[in-house]
C-alpha cells in the first residue's frame, strides 16, 4: 500500500522534516539485514487517539534487538515517549501505523555488526487496511506456499527482524502472482507456521487453534495474545496446536491476525473454500470485539490502549 507522507519522523532523539529521515547507502542493515522493527497502530477513540498496547510492541522491540545482539541507546521508557510524540507531532488524530526501527548504520562493513552504529527512528502515517476493506468484510483467499518459513535454529524466528522478512517477500510475491490475497508458510517439519506477516487461526467444533509459535517458527504475535484474550473473555476454548494443511481444508472457519492486517476471515486456502466459504459466527464476533476494544469502547479493554495526550 502507498504511503503518505507526514510531516516529521523520530530520529535519534529529534524530530526531523519527512525528507530529510535519510540514512547513507553504505548503512550496515541495508546490506545484510541486521535491524529489527515494530509495527503498530494508533486508533482514535472517545477519549482521544490511542496508540494499541504500545509497552508490549516495544517490550518486543528491545527482546528481538536482544536477540540479535544489538544494544539500543535508548530505554524502553524513552521510545514509548518518543512514540507519542511522533502521533502527536503529526496530528494523527484519526489514527495512524507507527514503524519504530532499530538498525545498524554507516562507519562500519563487513559481516561483524558489533562495532557499528546504533540507530533508532520511529515513522508514522495514515494507512489503511493492509488486505483490504473487502478482505476484512467477506474474507481473504490463501494459498501454501512452496517457500517454507525459517527453522529456528538457523535464525532466530522470535525476532522480529528486517532481513528475514525476505522470505515472506517471496511467499507474498508468489501468492500474489498466483491470483491470492495472501501465503501461508509451512515450517521445516511441514506443519502449519504462519503467513506472511499474520498469525493463524482456525475454528473447529468451536474452539480455537492456533500453532505453537516457538514450535512452529511464527513470531509471537500482540494481536494474535489480544485474540486469545478476547476469546476467553467470549467463553471460546484457545489451544495452541500444531496443526496441517488439510487442517485448514477441514476447518470450520479460519482467520489470520496482525497489526497491519488486523483481524481478517480466510474464506479459501488453496482453492478449497473454508467452511461455508464466508465469514464464519465465531469469526465476526471475535473481529466485532477486536475492532471495538481498540477504539476504546469495551471497558474491560482499556488497559491496552496508551493515550497521546
Amino acid at each position: 500500500m502507498p504511503i503518505t507522507p507526514t510531516e516529521k519522523i523520530w530520529m535519534d532523539g529529534e524530530l526531523v522534516d519527512w525528507a530529510d529521515a535519510t540514512v547513507h547507502v553504505l548503512t550496515h542493515t541495508m546490506h545484510y539485514g541486521s535491524g529489527v522493527f515494530e509495527g503498530i497502530r494508533a486508533y482514535p477513540t472517545p477519549d482521544g487517539v490511542a496508540v494499541f498496547r504500545l509497552a508490549d510492541h516495544i517490550r518486543r522491540l528491545f527482546d528481538s534487538a536482544r536477540i540479535l545482539m544489538i544494544d539500543v541507546p535508548f530505554t524502553e521508557e524513552q521510545i514509548v515517549g518518543a512514540t507519542r510524540d511522533v502521533v502527536r507531532a503529526n496530528g494523527l488524530d484519526d489514527g495512524c501505523y507507527l514503524r519504530p526501527l532499530v538498525y545498524l548504520g554507516y562507519g562500519e562493513m563487513g559481516l561483524n555488526p558489533l562495532p557499528c552504529p546504533v540507530n533508532v527512528s520511529i515513522a508514522a502515517w495514515p494507512w489503511g487496511t493492509y488486505l483490504g476493506d473487502e478482505g476484512v468484510a467477506n474474507g481473504v483467499s490463501v494459498k501454501i506456499s512452496s517457500w517454507r518459513r525459517h527453522d529456528a535454529n538457523a535464525v532466530p524466528t522470535a525476532a522480529k527482524s528486517t532481513g528475514m522478512y525476505l522470505n515472506s517477500s517471496l511467499a507474498k510475491v508468489e501468492a500474489l502472482k498466483g491470483g491470492y490475497d495472501e501465503a501461508i508458510l509451512l515450517a521445516q517439519d511441514g506443519r502449519v507456521s504462519e503467513c506472511t506477516g499474520e498469525n493463524i487461526f482456525v475454528v473447529r467444533d468451536g474452539r480455537l487453534l492456533t500453532p505453537p509459535n516457538s514450535d512452529s517458527g511464527s513470531l509471537d504475535g500482540i494481536t494474535q495474545d489480544s485474540v486469545e484474550t478476547i476469546a476467553r473473555d467470549l467463553g471460546i476454548e484457545v489451544s495452541h496446536q500444531q496443526l496441517i494443511r488439510t487442517d485448514l481444508y477441514l476447518a470450520d472457519e479460519a482467520f489470520l491476525t496482525g497489526t497491519a492486517a488486523e483481524v481478517v476471515p480466510i474464506r479459501a486456502v488453496d482453492d478449497r473454500p473454508v467452511g461455508g466459504g464466508k465469514p464464519g459466527p465465531i469469526t465476526q464476533e471475535i473481529q466485532r470485539t477486536y475492532f471495538a476494544a481498540v477504539r476504546g469502547e469495551i471497558d474491560r479493554y482499556k488497559d491496552w490502549l496508551d493515550h497521546v495526550d
